[in-house]
């Protein structure tokens, strides 16, 4: 028991000495050591902001892909987006040529069959692809 008596003896001055010393180096890395052993502890409350960051991230998972795509249209039709944008100018509303045709799709999708066949039919039909340079 004697040699066990210098042990603890020993022991306790060392505890007592390391509470004083937050100054020190060693200090910090007993006080890095701390928050270590804090952040244990918060994950689970973590793990609840997580599965609400989750569930957000899970919205923005959930936008629509944009897609990017060309076509070709007679010149007096793409004039039309541009008298649309300047009429929507006017009006105090900046919009963009994109806006503009997925707002005409919006209406289109909107119209009856009978509608829409009779739109399509008004078309004048132009080959696809991209037009001969001259």
């Amino acid at each position: 028991m004697n040699a066990d008596a210098p042990k603890a003896a020993a022991a306790k001055p060392e505890a007592a000495p390391r509470k004083p010393e937050p100054k020190t180096a060693t200090a910090k890395k007993n006080a890095t050591v701390k928050p270590a052993a804090k952040t244990v502890s918060k994950p689970v409350v973590k793990t609840a902001d997580k599965k609400a960051a989750d569930a957000k991230k899970g919205r923005k998972e959930a936008k629509v892909k944009v897609v990017r795509d060309s076509f070709t249209m007679p010149q007096p039709e793409y004039q039309k987006i541009a008298d649309l944008k300047e009429a929507c100018l006017k009006m105090g509303l900046h919009v963009r040529k994109s806006e503009v045709l997925r707002a005409g799709l919006q209406a289109l999708t909107a119209l009856s069959v009978a509608q829409l066949k009779s739109a399509l039919a008004k078309l004048d039909k132009i080959p696809t692809g991209r037009p001969k340079k001259h």
